[in-house]
């Protein structure tokens, strides 16, 4: 489809909780039943346990859809199952003919059978991306080729996923739009190839998120734009943060208010507001529209009849109005007063001028400059203490944990400066010198997820530590360079053990992308 040309249009399914034959479901399943036939609709998209609540799996409402000849995306999560539930999750999806998959860190999870479950978070989508892209390519086993050396297409020796990955840039701080960004790019070069934008309200940052991909070079990469149908129930529940990382403005809340007391309660007005957002997208230069909050398909004809009544350039007139930002939020680019939209040319001034006058921040603290001189000198290799250390824990007779007197040194001292749980797979010097395990609800490794309240933790009421890092990259003026790191893929293997060990045999994730230590003696010998 999406080397086709033409504005896709894509629909969102919630899964209900309990099974296909419930009463509840009746109306997922006449939506779903409905979207097979609509030749308006090119593409149907099923979520995976939506808002972290325990719902009926995707495949059983996006069979029925795909085999009866629509195209399906089914979303898959990292909140609920570890990497091998993953992977045979894949397979599965792999075997039932589903092709389309958006990866998701996903939702911390929300109440359910006695109370809360257990978040697992073993990987997160950057690393659900890799894992897909290398089952693509048959997790290590070389891909058929013909007589010229070329990839005999449809022969891969493992499966066929086209992957797509979700952003946001519907935040308020600079230390939370910018890492969303990054992570992004991230999302891309580890497979993506698609992307969603999440449910906002502001044609600016729309546009601004365009005008990014295109100025870092993804230019060509399809992005569909979030048209969530609001009603006054939903606009109640975005304000109670039902959704992480949904806001819903001060001003769009009083006009939602405003337009839900006239005698349709707000009908004809959301559903205008989401042909706006479709017009807005198409004269952007969106690939399509992502509609979600729809029950019924004559909502989403009523929506699309709307917005196919506009006149080619009523966009324009729309993108201005459609303008809801919270007081001091972030922006990248400078507005151009002409059309309201952003001028990719130019950085906004109050970025511009933090980028210039970036001095140390609360983040950047004494033990983040002891951290960052103690690992220069002790832990980068090629150093003379770095070489030291690894020739003392080659020598070690306990090759998981090292010689005692420092395996004790190590747990204190972590333990007091991070909070650190002896994962033996540590990623401190990857977040600047942050404990993701201790720090983060979630476990996030490869950059932050889109779930935080201006710039704090949608699970629990402390600063983000991604929002942290970025912070004190900044002082360092190496913002951009947040991600620069290969995905992290923990080794569960390593718990308990000593990272520093991990770090100097090369057991941990620093290792596996680094030349050996023979290769390094061999280097640092030859120098």
């Amino acid at each position: 489809m999406l080397d086709a040309s033409g504005f896709l249009i894509g629909v969102e399914l919630v899964t209900t909780r309990g099974t296909m034959g419930q009463v509840t479901a009746t109306r997922t399943r006449r939506l779903a039943s409905d979207l097979v036939g609509c030749d308006r609709v090119d593409w149907v998209s099923i979520t995976d346990n939506a808002g972290g609540n325990p719902m009926l799996s995707p495949e059983a409402l996006g069979r029925p859809v795909l085999y009866g000849g629509k195209e399906v995306m089914i979303h898959l999560s990292c909140k609920d199952m570890n990497r091998h539930g993953l992977e045979s999750q894949a397979w599965h999806l792999a075997s039932e003919g589903f092709s389309n998959i958006l990866a998701l860190s996903g939702d911390y999870p929300a109440e359910g059978y006695h109370g809360r479950a257990k978040p697992v978070f073993d990987i997160d989508s950057v690393g659900l991306l890799s894992l897909l892209d290398e089952m693509n390519r048959g997790l290590g086993k070389r891909p058929a080729v013909d007589a010229n050396g070329e990839q005999i297409k449809g022969h891969r020796g493992g499966t066929d996923f086209f992957c797509g990955a979700v952003t946001t840039n519907f935040k308020l701080r600079e230390n939370e739009v910018v890492p969303q960004l990054l992570k992004l790019e991230k999302k891309i070069a580890c497979g993506a190839r698609f992307v969603i934008a999440q449910i906002g309200y502001d044609s600016r940052k729309s546009h601004e998120l365009l005008c990014y991909m295109q100025r870092r070079g993804h230019g060509d990469v399809p992005i569909f734009g979030n048209v969530f149908v609001l009603s006054r129930p939903a606009v109640r529940f975005f304000r109670r943060g039902g959704i992480p990382g949904v806001v819903i403005s001060d001003e769009l809340h009083t006009e939602c208010a405003a337009q839900g007391a006239a005698p349709d309660r707000g009908r004809r007005f959301f559903l205008e507001l989401a042909a706006r957002q479709i017009a807005i997208f198409r004269g952007l230069g969106y690939r399509g529209a992502y509609i979600g909050g729809v029950h019924d398909l004559g909502a989403i004809e009523e929506i699309l009849d709307i917005e196919a009544s506009y006149s080619a350039d009523d966009w324009k007139q729309f993108a201005r109005a459609v303008r809801y930002p919270r007081p001091n939020e972030f922006f990248l680019y400078r507005e151009k007063p002409e059309t309201g939209l952003a001028d990719p040319d130019t950085r906004h001034p109050a970025y511009q001028d933090a980028l210039d006058n970036a001095g140390a921040n609360h983040n950047v603290t004494l033990a983040y400059r002891l951290s960052r001189a103690m690992h220069s000198l002790v832990f980068t290799p090629g150093k003379p203490l770095y070489r030291l250390a690894r020739r003392i824990y080659e020598r070690s007779s306990n090759e998981r944990r090292g010689p005692v007197a420092l395996r004790v040194l190590e747990h204190a001292g972590k333990s007091v400066m991070f909070g650190c749980k002896d994962c033996g797979d540590c990623s401190l010097p990857d977040i600047a010198y942050l404990c993701p395990e201790s720090q983060c609800a979630k476990n996030q490794r490869n950059g932050p997820c889109g779930g935080t309240r201006d710039g704090r933790c949608e699970v629990h009421d402390y600063e983000c530590i991604w929002a942290r890092a970025y912070d004190r990259l900044k002082w360092e003026q190496r913002q951009d360079h947040l991600l620069d790191h290969a995905p992290v893929i923990q080794d569960e293997a390593l718990r308990g053990s000593s990272s520093w060990a991990s770090l100097y045999l090369g057991r941990d994730h620093h290792g596996r992308n680094r030349p050996s230590p023979d290769d390094e003696a061999t280097r640092e010998d030859s120098s």
